[in-house]
């Protein structure tokens, strides 16, 4: 079970690296423009906040790895806490954005999260 669950974890980190260079990198150019459904004066616009929004994706990716590497008694707890703020920025962005990121974002996060608590 602990291999399943690093898997997911890894699939987490990756999407949100992923997410990270589209937000902070590709926001204007074609690749970024069309994984966001954006007009090109739009995302010229927008893309300090995109920049920004890449960043905090930064930070979630160093803590999962952190927890994939911190072993001991911090793995649970650093991995529990970084999955679940996953989980909360996806629901949060279902809400008030689209509710595909539900499915993008908050449930491969709460399938991780479930396996490194089962794991334990």
């Amino acid at each position: 079970m602990r291999v399943l669950a690093d898997v997911l974890v890894v699939l987490v980190a990756v999407l949100h690296a992923y997410f990270l260079v589209l937000e902070m990198f590709l926001w204007t150019k074609p690749p970024g423009r069309k994984a966001f459904g954006l007009d090109a004066e739009f995302a010229e616009q927008t893309k300090a906040l995109a920049a920004n929004q890449g960043l905090y994706n930064g930070f979630l990716v160093a803590g999962l790895v952190w927890g994939l590497l911190a072993g001991g008694d911090l793995r649970i707890p650093v991995l529990s806490f970084f999955l679940v703020c996953v989980v909360v920025a996806g629901v949060y962005g279902a809400a008030t954005v689209s509710r595909r990121i539900l499915v993008v974002q908050a449930v491969p996060a709460a399938l991780a999260l479930a396996a490194v608590l089962v794991a334990g």
